[in-house]
Parts: structure tokens; C-alpha cells; sequence
């Protein structure tokens, strides 16, 4: 019963909606130390040593009130309840660290190659808010140069100080452009970052930046419609007379490499750690797969829910004019993604 319940959960989709005829038999699940298999969840040590059997029908009625519980919540809440189920099963953290891309292992079944294989699978859920793709932090911060215009220091502390409840990072871009100046690229101020996206595609640091700059110019959030705006651009001069996707290409490659193994501050190798894939806990408790072994899907889905959402303007050094040694000003955009 377990096991025919995730078979069931477990199809590949696209948009958001089942293929049912397209699933993954789980033979496995992995997590921590602890291992789930069979019609009763037996949880054993590495060492294959039971530890506890469990009837899976309590586990299809504890998630079945977790999730009335969590959608009738908002914010932080406590279920003494779950947290005493969760004790007896031996685990400890539901929540993987935030250095590690994958949340589950599983061990899968796959029905083509006739082969079994285990995965990393990294777990966005739909219940709260949308999910983060890429995290806001220093080391995403894009550095554009003022030029065009000088500024006085009380004309400094007057943009930065502009605090309206709403489009803050607009207004003070405007504010900038009204006295004839304009936002040129510099840098990217993590070199980490820089390196990582730059042994994907040598261009990806000029695309993102212009990226932002389409957003601030057009108000336009959704990754997809701001490519298709710099696309028209063609800010590199690609050749696109063949309609060759070149910005699109990357930055589905990005936002895979993203997905399932890069971290901005944190040197990247190149590999995927979450080999497998997404699991998305949809807001009525489904959960769907989006498999790497189905790249295009996989990419498309990242692709078609991507957007682009303005970190904390009180958080690393983010949306202010920053003035150098030499009188130089910058102006810093950063760069977060999320999924919705």
C-alpha cells in the first residue's frame, strides 16, 4: 500500500498537471540514516538493522492531517502532536542544511532501462509561499556604474534614504535617471559567483544584467517574458537570424545548474547534486515529479515559473549609491529567483 501510494503521487508533469502515464515505481526511500520500504515502513540502520515497523496507513493519516492543518495555518505554528510522531520515527531534522541541494534520497525504479538507481531529489513545496530557486545574499549583488552625471553627497543621502511602501528600488533608480545618468555594468561583487556562472556560459554575467535592467525598465517580473525582452535587444549581438534561442538556452541552463547543484558563494564543480530532480508538494498535498531524466520538461518547468523578486533593499548593501575611494558611484541590483 506505501509503495503503490508514491507510484501513484510520483508521475512526471508538465505544467503542473499529472501525465499518468508516465511514473517512477519507488523501490526505496532514503533519508538521514534512516531507511522506508516495503507495505509497512520499516525504518533500519545503515547497517540494515530494524529499528521500528510502522503500518503504512499511519503514515497516509498523519500526512493527511499534517497538511489540513498546515492549510488551515498561516505563518509559524506548533502541532505537539506531529512532533511526537516525528520523535518516534527516529527522525530528527525534516530540513536539509542549506548547503546541501538535495532534501530525500530515493531509490527508483526506472520501468525503460529496467534499472534501478538512486537519486537526489530536492522538495519545493506549494503550501506557503513561493519557493526560492536562488537565494538573495552579498555574493549575488550585480554592481552597475553611475555615469552621466555628478552627485553631491546631500543628493547621495537623499536617493538612499528614499523609503515609499512600494517599488522603493524603482524610485530610486528613477530618481537617478532624472538627473541624466544611467546604470552601466561593472562587476559582479562575489568573484565566486562570477566564476561559477562563468564556467557555464562566459556571457551569463552580462545576460543577468541586463535581465535586471529589463526588469526595473519594464516592471516585468517572470523570467521567461524578460528574456523574450532582451532577446528583441540582443544586448550581445548574437546572430539571430536563424532564431537561434541563445538566451533562453543559458538561462535554462542556469536555472538547472541552479536547481540542483550550484550555490553562488560556494565554489561549484559542476556537478548536480539533486541528480534526480524536483518534488513539488502541491497546496492539495499531490505530489508531482519533475525527473532529470526528462531534461527538456524538467527545464521547461523551471523556465515557465521562474521570476524575478526584489530582496530586502536593508539587507546586503543592496539598492543604495555606493561612493568609492576614487569618487566613483555604483548602484547595486541583486539577483534572487523564485518559484511560483
Amino acid at each position: 500500500m506505501f509503495e503503490e501510494y508514491f507510484v501513484k503521487l510520483l508521475a512526471l508533469v508538465e505544467r503542473k498537471s499529472k501525465i499518468t502515464e508516465l511514473f517512477y515505481p519507488i523501490v526505496m526511500i532514503l533519508q538521514r540514516e534512516n531507511i522506508a520500504r516495503n507495505q509497512d515502513v520499516v525504518f533500519q540502520t545503515l547497517g540494515n538493522e530494524d529499528i521500528i515497523r510502522i503500518p503504512a496507513f499511519d503514515f497516509l493519516k498523519e500526512s493527511e492531517w499534517l497538511l489540513k492543518s498546515i492549510n488551515e495555518h498561516e505563518g509559524e505554528f506548533i502541532l505537539p502532536y506531529i512532533e511526537t510522531f516525528v520523535r518516534n520515527i527516529f527522525t530528527h531534522s525534516l530540513k536539509a542544511k542549506s548547503s546541501d541541494k538535495t532534501d530525500i534520497r530515493i531509490v527508483l525504479h526506472d520501468r525503460r532501462t529496467k534499472i534501478n538507481s538512486e537519486m537526489g531529489f530536492s522538495i519545493k513545496s506549494q503550501l506557503g509561499g513561493d519557493s526560492t530557486l536562488l537565494n538573495a545574499s552579498k555574493a549575488t549583488n550585480f554592481c552597475f556604474k553611475i555615469e552621466g552625471a555628478d552627485f553631491s553627497d546631500e543628493e547621495i543621502d537623499a536617493i538612499n534614504n528614499l523609503n515609499p511602501k512600494k517599488n522603493k528600488v524603482i524610485e530610486r533608480v528613477n530618481a537617478i535617471r532624472a538627473k541624466g545618468a544611467v546604470l552601466i555594468y561593472d562587476r559582479i561583487d562575489s568573484a565566486m559567483f562570477r566564476n561559477n556562472l562563468v564556467m557555464l556560459d562566459g556571457d551569463l554575467p552580462i545576460i543577468i544584467a541586463n535581465l535586471l535592467l529589463a526588469q526595473l525598465n519594464t516592471g516585468i517580473s517572470t523570467l521567461k517574458e524578460l528574456v523574450e525582452t532582451i532577446t528583441v535587444i540582443n544586448p550581445l549581438e548574437y546572430d539571430l537570424s536563424h532564431a537561434s534561442p541563445f538566451y533562453e538556452y543559458k538561462i535554462k541552463h542556469l536555472l538547472t545548474a541552479v536547481a540542483l547543484g550550484m550555490m553562488p558563494a560556494k565554489a561549484w564543480n559542476g556537478r548536480y547534486e539533486a541528480n534526480g530532480g524536483y518534488l513539488v508538494v502541491k497546496k492539495d498535498g499531490d505530489i508531482l515529479c519533475y525527473h532529470f531524466y526528462d531534461r527538456n520538461r524538467f527545464e521547461d518547468y523551471l523556465y515557465s515559473n521562474a521570476y524575478l523578486e526584489r530582496s530586502s533593499t536593508t539587507r546586503h548593501e543592496y539598492a543604495a549609491i555606493v561612493k568609492d575611494t576614487d569618487g566613483t558611484l555604483s548602484f547595486k541590483l541583486n539577483f534572487q529567483v523564485r518559484l511560483k
